[in-house]
């Protein structure tokens, strides 16, 4: 009798336990997307590292990804299912400003802690308010990356006095993203008439589009020395084959995508294209926790990573786990607390911390560097600390 009675406490015990279930990390994505798709493989990557070595706090963590297929409203009822359906304990991801924005007023509803990976644009921010205690923001915001390409393309030019650059041309995706990226752009290159600033929109063929003919040719007809286009990865390899056609050659073509096609690099038009980004590959050999996330990554999912959301999200996990134990618990004030002392060094080669932003009190990283691709490889061009090439200049002349 004696016997049974411990059998059944042990049996007990060990359902309350269980009973304390996963630490569940809900996330969105659009997963069509090559940001989506990665990040939420690099965040799965990272649940599974740390479910690995012990969980946290004796629990392990299960990450629940909704598709939010780069559309406001499934965004929003992403949201709600996380946490009145699946009950998530935090909330990670995104990707487009547009989703965002429509994600807001649920966010706000609930007040569940969440460390965002997306949304550059600053209306972002502005509806998010200055109350929002409960939002952390990894990505830079819009103005965070002019002020940083403005500085970047200055010490270029300083230092590599053949590259000259006077008028910039800017083709923007028609959403939140383009838009607040074509206005920032103007504000921080247009002041005090440093740069000629001209720029029109354009339909991605993420949603739907895919015809750049119009803005191309607008763009040849500006004769800008550079030429940048802020829009998605399936806008790149279309967009650089009807330059080709048009023979549109500024003296610096340079996207603006959150990720990159698989495969953009072994194209032969990528060849000298300039890019913005947080993250490349050739940061591994500046850093052992980028080619500790990389090796990971390609040991995982036979792939290379293309994209900065790819370590992007793979951090965004590691920074809650680790506010997680900290707190001691997911109770929202303590880990409130527990992340505003962030200090995460990251595959993206900096520590990230939590400070203010111009509304919000929790921005993480508040630059991108300036990269390059050169036979097949993104090289970061600036920052020059962290530079792995120089650049080619000027972007050759279509044959």
């Amino acid at each position: 009798m004696k016997r049974t009675f411990v059998a059944l406490a042990l049996i007990a015990a060990a359902a309350m336990a269980f009973g304390q279930g996963t630490i569940k990390i809900g996330a969105t994505w659009p997963l069509a997307d090559i940001t989506g798709k990665q990040g939420s493989m690099a965040a799965q990557q990272a649940v599974d590292e740390i479910n690995k070595a012990g969980g946290v706090l004796g629990r392990q963590l299960e990450l629940i990804v909704i598709d939010d297929e780069l559309k406001a409203d499934k965004g929003a009822a992403a949201i709600e299912k996380l946490v009145t359906v699946d009950n998530v304990d935090v909330i990670i991801g995104g990707m487009a400003s547009g989703v965002a924005l429509g994600q807001v007023p649920a966010m706000k509803k609930y007040g569940k802690v969440v460390v965002s990976t997306g949304a550059a644009s600053s209306t972002v921010e502005a509806a998010l308010g200055a109350d929002a205690d409960w939002y952390f923001h990894l990505h830079p915001w819009d103005y965070n990356q002019g002020a940083s390409y403005a500085q970047g393309w200055d010490e270029i030019q300083k230092k590599y006095p053949n590259v000259k650059i006077r008028k910039i041309f800017l083709a923007y995706e028609e959403g939140a993203f383009g838009k607040a990226s074509f206005d920032q752009t103007k504000i921080l290159f247009g002041a005090e008439g440093r740069y000629q600033i001209d720029g029109a929109p354009f339909k991605s063929a993420a949603l739907g589009g895919g015809d750049y003919g119009s803005v191309l040719e607008a763009a040849k007809m500006y004769k800008p020395d550079l030429f940048l286009w802020a829009g998605y990865d399936a806008d790149a390899l279309p967009m650089l084959e009807q330059a080709k056609a048009m023979k549109f050659s500024p003296g610096i073509y340079l996207g603006a995508p959150p990720g990159w096609p698989v495969g953009f690099g072994t194209s032969r038009l990528s060849e000298n294209v300039m890019l913005y980004g947080m993250w490349a590959p050739s940061i591994n050999e500046v850093s052992p926790v980028s080619k500790k996330f990389y090796d990971g990554f390609v040991a995982k999912y036979k792939a290379e990573p293309a994209t900065y959301f790819a370590p992007l999200s793979y951090s965004a996990v590691y920074i809650v786990a680790d506010a997680i134990k900290r707190a001691g618990s997911t109770d929202t004030a303590a880990l409130i607390k527990a992340l505003e002392a962030t200090k995460y060094e990251s595959p993206l080669g900096q520590t990230i911390t939590f400070t203010p932003a111009k509304i919000i009190k929790h921005q993480g990283v508040k630059n991108q560097k300036i990269l390059q691709w050169q036979s097949g490889r993104q090289e970061v061009i600036w920052p020059f600390e962290s530079a792995t090439a120089k650049p080619v200049y000027p972007f050759p002349k279509w044959k």
